[in-house]
């Protein structure tokens, strides 16, 4: 089963070095948590229209939260970039902020948009019988949404290998990333379906907190989203150097 390879080797990968992980992403995971906390502190007001209740910010919060949320969006990519780069070329830092790759990450952002514009048209088109199956039968309504969150897993995983090249200033194009893993549509649905998995099963215990608001849940979020993230970035990373650079994973 390679699709359970490819993740035991990315979790290995994290836990192998921990503290080269530790050092390359916290203070920018910090930054990057400040968004969560802050929109925790300051949750949005509700306004009834026409019997609903619509969530509407409040206007002394607005800036604070774009500003907060580029700072975020900059962090996460950063910790990207830093830790492909250590985990392809071996590039680590003594500091606790890694080497800022400008071109590198203005890349990545790019072909992360994309990546995600291509998914979210294929959740679209696949939505459309996907609803007409579950409005005839509504017991088959989980079963599609799971479906739905399996084609979007497994189409980034196929393209999402275009995210180390670009982490290394390399171009990867889209058909070359697709044929990278071409003949593999059994390993990545099983990789994807693995990662889902884990994801749902982590985040089990907020799901059973009373109240899901509570300070306790967002502490707990922000640590296990620390460990997804690290492993996410790592998955991406061994599905590049095994399928793009021939790296073993045994």
């Amino acid at each position: 089963m390679k699709g359970w390879q490819i993740f035991r080797h990315s979790f290995n990968l994290v836990m192998a070095n921990l503290d080269q992980a530790l050092r390359l992403s916290l203070v920018l995971y910090l930054v990057q948590s400040c968004y969560t906390v802050y929109s925790f502190l300051n949750p949005p007001q509700t306004m009834e229209f026409e019997g609903t209740e619509i969530p509407i910010m409040a206007p002394e919060t607005i800036l604070p939260t774009i500003i907060l949320g580029l700072l975020a969006v900059i962090a996460s990519l950063w910790i990207a970039v830093a830790w492909h780069r250590f985990a392809l070329t071996g590039e680590t830092t003594k500091s606790w902020v890694p080497h800022f790759h400008g071109s590198e990450i203005m890349g990545y952002l790019g072909r992360s948009i994309l990546i995600g514009v291509l998914v979210v048209l294929a959740i679209v088109v696949v939505s459309i019988p996907v609803g007409i199956i579950s409005l005839g039968l509504p017991a088959l309504a989980g079963l599609m949404s799971l479906i739905m969150i399996g084609v979007a897993a497994y189409l980034f995983f196929r393209l999402g290998i275009m995210l180390p090249a670009a982490a290394l200033g390399e171009r990867l194009s889209l058909a070359n990333a697709w044929d990278a893993t071409k003949g593999q549509s059994a390993t990545i649905l099983m990789l994807a379906l693995i990662v889902v998995g884990a994801s749902v099963v982590i985040q089990l215990p907020s799901w059973f907190n009373d109240d899901p608001n509570s300070i306790i849940n967002v502490v707990y979020s922000l640590v296990v989203n620390w460990f997804a993230t690290i492993i996410g970035i790592s998955v991406l990373t061994t599905l590049y150097g095994h399928f793009v650079e021939n790296r073993p994973i045994d």
